[in-house]
């Protein structure tokens, strides 16, 4: 690593060979990390390559892709869940998590932060100024925020457009943040002669602290040798990476020698450099291309395997998440120990139409072997559909994935990943520990989603199909919430944007056989009365037999927000006869609650029952309770009814760049912005109140308004009255339900 290695057996094995790993030491988690389109899914299949996991072709023994996606990805055109990829190299089995790059997907990229133990984060090269993303930069944060261990792998080279040292000045000035020599390239392109285009290609790399050159122009990585002397460029790039090492380096007489003009030993500076990067203390940038047609190593595939291997700690090196009883009782910490209690969490779920559910865990300790029973206990996301749950399974096979394809193993020990298979009652989230001791881990950080979609069902048989297709999705995903509105009837998604939405939809039908159709989303408006109104409920029915009679005289008068219905009884001389009047209060409480408006309901009345009428045969408990509800329409016909529209608190989290831009936004969604307030270095939090019918896809504005980099959480507040013009129109709109 930083410009050569004297690592042994990094010759790669045969494709699909299934890395083993008794020890966490021999064990590195790495989770790649970066936008859409920057070359993830690229990179982690020139790895695969490199290492020997697949051949030339791209392919496994069997034929299959170490990448192959499912029908899903290929219909989205991009990566839209977490995949694991393990390898080998130098003895050291690598676990590449590859996450999806677009937003709605960021669930599928907090569950790969949770297996990971160290980050790699991909940008490109090519991308025409538009500089390192927002998503990117908070992600950045938040591993820096729980020190976990990043790098840099700066793609696409091969553009014309392509610029090495001016991503890495940019990486190092909006990723190092106060410290820009804490992100430092290990080695500088080299490049070819100039094609007809005037575009000189990478051929290979040149180690900083070296002095070497490693060519890449003829299929694999050759030594070429000590360059015959380093350009100005890479003297000075040299010497910032020599004098960030040895300012992070535990030897306090480095600075004093290195400034004194003394030779430091190679050796010493990779040693250092390599315990900086497993602290998070130093993040190195390296460069990496696809190989070429027919070559086995890309450009940069063993610089990269070299600082993974050497550079980011064991899981030994990094705490496990906390962990209490079942009930909350206190657990010790956790220890990567093999040996030890078994703890071991679900980071995805997913389900494999021959197979079954399968079920991505990371063993935090202990050693998981196959067939035996384990306890699996809840996560605490009821709102979200997950019922918390204190079972016992038995834990199927074991296995590791290669693209499409699973291949048996034979335990799983503290430190490493595995798929296990026919967990049916365990969720994303969940923990696996042994019967006797069973434990539960702190659960990581979910996106709320806050995207509503109304669905229903397409057909009758669609409707018998429906709530075990969409348990099983949402069990699959807990950045999704299923949601059965009392007010508005209707079975609402939750999702994080409309790819997530969409990616949802196409799941039940094409794994669960469950058509549905999107619908309008309603919002729960009330209603209540705008003034002091009297009004007669009369129902008298005689049929020729035993007959129907009651008449109630009310008044209604408009209460105070939050004050509910409130019935009075001001009967005089027994009109309504005593065993009668709890019938009229049942009968117009039953009316406020369908409404005066079909679907909305009434609230804030005060109803007093004034008068009436009886029949001393004819009357009845039923006959009163419908006078009643026909009182409360009668007076509702005479009345100005006005609508009440929820509104919610919305608290925003955004760069302190676009809270202006923001605010404009909600201002113009006829919110009352309360104000903004600090909430950290370069960012503000802004509070305001906003009708619900103006943010229903504010989860998909927010983004455009904020270039990806906003986010925002919502709480209900109050029903308040929607404007005279807003509610006319929503009057108006003939087919469509107000709301």
């Amino acid at each position: 690593m930083g410009g050569g290695s004297d690592r042994k057996d990094t010759t790669p094995g045969a494709a699909g060979r299934v890395p083993a790993a008794d020890r966490p030491e021999q064990v590195r988690n790495v989770v790649l990390v970066g936008s859409s389109g920057a070359g993830k899914t690229t990179l982690v299949e020139a790895l695969a390559l490199a290492t020997g996991a697949v051949n030339r072709a791209g392919r496994v023994e069997d034929g299959g892709s170490v990448s192959d996606h499912d029908e899903m990805e290929r219909r989205q055109q991009r990566s839209v869940q977490l995949s694991l990829v393990p390898v080998e190299w130098g003895g050291f089995k690598v676990n590449l998590l590859d996450t999806p790059g677009y937003a709605d997907f960021v669930g599928e990229l907090r569950a790969g932060l949770r297996a990971a133990d160290a980050a790699l984060f991909v940008v490109s090269a090519a991308q025409d100024g538009e500089g390192i993303g927002g998503a990117t930069r908070m992600v950045w944060d938040e591993c820096a925020a729980v020190g976990m261990p990043r790098a840099v792998v700066v793609t696409h080279l091969e553009s014309a457009r392509a610029g090495f040292e001016e991503m890495a000045e940019q990486c190092a000035r909006e990723l190092g943040g106060d410290d820009p020599d804490a992100v430092l390239p290990l080695y500088l392109p080299v490049q070819g002669p100039a094609g007809p285009d005037g575009h000189a290609p990478v051929t290979g790399l040149a180690g900083l602290l070296s002095g070497r050159v490693y060519d890449y122009s003829g299929g694999g990585r050759t030594d070429a040798g000590a360059g015959p002397g380093l350009a100005p460029e890479m003297e000075r790039a040299r010497d910032r990476l020599i004098e960030g090492i040895i300012a992070g380096s535990e030897d306090e007489t480095l600075m004093d020698r290195y400034l004194a003009g003394q030779d430091i030993d190679p050796g010493t500076l990779v040693a250092d450099l390599e315990r900086a990067v497993a602290r998070g203390a130093l993040h190195p940038v390296l460069a990496a291309a696809p190989a070429a047609e027919g070559a086995r190593q890309g450009l940069g595939t063993v610089e990269l395997l070299e600082l993974v291997t050497g550079g980011f700690p064991t899981p030994l090196e990094r705490s496990a998440p906390p962990v209490t009883a079942p009930d909350g009782a206190d657990r010790p910490a956790l220890a990567c120990d093999p040996q030890g209690p078994l703890a071991a969490e679900v980071v995805k779920t997913s389900s494999d139409p021959y197979v079954g559910r399968i079920s991505l865990v990371r063993v935090f300790s202990g050693t998981l072997r196959p067939d035996e029973t384990v306890h699996v206990s809840g996560h605490g996301m009821e709102s979200r559909g997950h019922q918390d749950h204190d079972v016992e399974e038995r834990v199927g096979a074991l296995s590791c994935p290669f693209g499409r394809h699973q291949r048996p193993v034979a335990s799983a020990a503290a430190g490493d990943l595995v798929c296990v298979a026919r967990l049916t009652s365990a969720e994303t989230g969940d923990t696996l520990s042994g019967r006797d001791r069973p434990l539960l881990m702190e659960p990581w950080l979910m996106p709320d989603p806050l995207l509503p979609v109304a669905i229903e069902a397409h057909s009758k048989a669609d409707e018998d199909k429906l709530s075990q297709g969409l348990s099983r999705l949402v069990a699959e995903d807990p950045t999704m919430r299923l949601e059965q509105n009392p007010d508005t009837r209707q079975l609402v998604l939750w999702c994080l944007g409309e790819a997530h939405a969409d990616v949802a939809l196409q799941r039940l039908r094409g794994r669960y056989g469950v058509r549905v159709d999107a619908v309008a989303h309603r919002v729960p408006l009330r209603e209540t009365f705008g003034e002091r109104v009297t009004a007669r409920g009369r129902h008298v029915k005689q049929s020729g037999g035993h007959g129907q009679f009651a008449i109630c005289d009310i008044e209604v008068e408009p209460l105070p927000a939050g004050s509910g219905i409130v019935f009075v009884d001001k009967v005089i001389g027994g009109a309504v006869p005593r065993q009668f009047i709890p019938s009229v209060e049942k009968g117009v409480r039953a009316q406020a609650a369908r409404g005066v408006t079909p679907g909305h309901p009434v609230v804030d009345i005060k109803v007093t029952l004034a008068d009436g009428k009886a029949h001393p045969v004819d009357s009845s408990d039923a006959a009163f309770q419908t006078a009643g509800a026909l009182a409360l329409r009668e007076a509702a016909a005479t009345a100005r009814i006005d609508l009440l529209e929820p509104v919610a608190e919305v608290r925003v989290l955004v760069p302190d760049a676009h809270v202006g831009a923001v605010m404009s936004d909600l201002s113009g969604r006829r919110g009352r912005v309360l104000g903004s307030e600090a909430a950290g270095p370069g960012r503000s939090r802004v509070t305001a109140e906003v009708p619900e019918l103006e943010i229903g896809r504010y989860a998909v504005d927010l983004r455009s308004v904020s270039h990806g980099t906003g986010r925002f959480c919502r709480a209900y507040v109050r029903h308040e009255p929607m404007p005279a013009g807003v509610a006319a129109k929503l009057r108006r709109q003939k087919g469509a339900p107000a709301g």
